[in-house]
């Protein structure tokens, strides 16, 4: 008799635990895999990140240079089956989808102006110090976007060989998964 109550309180700690660990992966903390070279020198390929989720599940606005994840998947509005479905303790069981998350740095936020002029990036008419990024930016001409309300703006740090918002345009705001705190 002993034993088996000893086993149901073994057993119960493990659900309980389980459940913790979930909730604490679905709510609070995260980690991903970078995959591709868009945030070299920043963030290299394969290596290991760690995001917050609070932002995400408070609508708040990334600050300036935050490096954020970002949900590609946009054929559909995500709920929160997916946020489970997303998590690292899931991801034990099932194949991670890895190809639907895009990491990339806060350069502009709703309404501001970004300009690129002879290949360096310009926030409301001030040029931006970017020492993160690995190389000149190659630009045929000039740009200028406005960011509109409810949505950033955002770049890779290796611009050369980054698809970002110069390509994939503004990033609504519920897209951002989570900010990266440390790797």
């Amino acid at each position: 008799m002993k034993i088996i109550k000893l086993l149901i309180t073994y057993g119960i700690t493990l659900l309980l635990s389980l459940v913790i660990a979930l909730m604490i992966n679905i709510f609070v903390f995260r980690t991903y895999t970078v995959e591709g070279e868009s945030m070299e020198p920043t963030l290299q390929e394969q290596e290991l990140i760690y995001t917050s989720r609070l932002d995400y599940w408070f609508n708040s606005l990334p600050k300036y240079n935050d490096i954020v994840i970002i949900d590609s998947y946009t054929e559909k509005k995500r709920t929160f089956l997916d946020d489970i479905k997303n998590t690292n303790l899931i991801e034990l069981f099932i194949e991670p989808q890895t190809k639907f998350f895009i990491v990339k740095r806060v350069i502009g936020k709703p309404g501001d102006t970004l300009e690129i002029k002879d290949r360096i990036v310009y926030r409301n008419g001030k040029q931006l110090t970017e020492t993160y990024i690995k190389e000149a930016m190659y630009t045929a001409m000039d740009q200028k976007w406005i960011v509109p309300k409810n949505h950033i703006f955002v770049m890779g740090d290796n611009r050369n060989h980054s698809k970002d918002s110069r390509v994939m345009g503004y990033i609504p705001i519920e897209r951002v998964l989570a900010t990266v705190i440390s790797k």
